[in-house]
């Protein structure tokens, strides 16, 4: 049945339909599941080894369990829809459901550019006072700002839920390839331009205020790393960075082409919007945890010696039997 022949005006539940012009559904199901399970695992490893480590128990460290907590909301609210599409084929989703999804989907999002935000101020103030650094940054101080990101996204998915739940709905069918904002409004009886002021005035506000904030703080970072005389702290001083940086760009880069595109005037097709949302939403989670992993050197040291410790002992128990 054609889109336009819906004539309901409350749903009970919504009907995914962004794959189903593709052909190798099962494929690029199984793609996103692997990709999901490695996100989770990735996560957890971090996850795992910053709160059972003592030493690690730091403003960065925090602030990067913190993004682990996002990314493995954020990807999961997505993930399980899409692998529920594409491998159990089942394409409906309950109407709570669908807005459930989509408020943790958005809360995951926006929670994940204010952390990042963090990360970004946390080094410029390593680097720039590291004398005053442990007696600004403390880990009280850190969970209160993690909690104000939290506090502000949260009210924010209110805010957009609340739109969401009261427009009448014409068509029980998502387009897109899982439940988010921008699809929930293209399937109610309203003219959808001015329900997207609010969301346009957030990412006014994630590229035009911090994105190039954050830059800022690294290029002052950059300054600051050139100025500094010895070489052992110069070269930990740009890992640190370099792995921020990768993070950073893995998040804004998806979003920055799709505005980009759009603004120039690039008329996407579905096929391409729900490629490039798919990009987004899973890259960032999985880049995140891989880079913290294999660039973080306490991070690494630990989960070597979690990994040694693994392999000796059943080494052991063979001796002894």
């Amino acid at each position: 049945m054609a889109v336009e022949n819906y004539t309901v005006k409350n749903v009970d539940s919504f009907i995914i339909t962004g794959f189903d012009h593709l052909q190798n559904q099962k494929l690029l199901g199984f793609l996103i599941l692997i990709t999901y399970m490695l996100i989770l695992l990735g996560n957890g490893i971090n996850l795992c080894i910053i709160s059972t480590d003592r030493h690690l128990h730091k403003p960065m460290y925090i602030l990067i369990c913190n993004l682990a907590v996002v990314d493995i909301m954020f990807s999961s609210t997505c993930s399980t829809t899409m692998i529920s599409v594409l491998l159990a084929e089942i394409k409906t989703v309950s109407y709570y459901s669908c807005i459930s999804r989509m408020f943790f989907y958005h809360l995951g999002d926006f929670t994940e550019c204010m952390a990042l935000t963090l990360m970004a101020i946390d080094r410029l103030i390593a680097i720039r006072l590291p004398l005053r650094y442990h007696s600004i940054v403390t880990n009280s101080r850190t969970f209160l700002f993690i909690f104000l990101t939290w506090l502000i996204t949260i009210t924010l998915m209110g805010v957009l839920t609340y739109v969401v739940d009261n427009v009448p709905y014409c068509q029980p069918v998502i387009r897109y390839v899982f439940c988010d904002y921008p699809s929930m409004i293209r399937a109610a009886c309203v003219n959808p331009e001015p329900y997207f002021f609010l969301p346009a005035m957030i990412n006014l506000w994630w590229y035009c205020g911090q994105f190039p904030f954050i830059m800022c703080t690294y290029a002052v970072l950059a300054y600051s790393v050139t100025k500094l005389s010895n070489n052992a702290s110069k070269r930990q001083m740009i890992n640190t960075c370099l792995s921020h940086l990768i993070v950073l760009f893995s998040y804004y880069a998806p979003k920055m082409v799709h505005a980009l595109l759009t603004r120039i005037g690039v008329v996407l097709t579905l096929t391409e919007r729900n490629a490039i949302l798919i990009v987004a939403s899973l890259i960032p989670p999985l880049v995140n945890p891989t880079v913290y992993c294999t660039r973080t050197k306490e991070i690494r040291k630990r989960l070597a010696d979690v990994l040694l410790r693994i392999k000796v002992e059943p080494n052991n128990l063979k001796v002894l039997s």
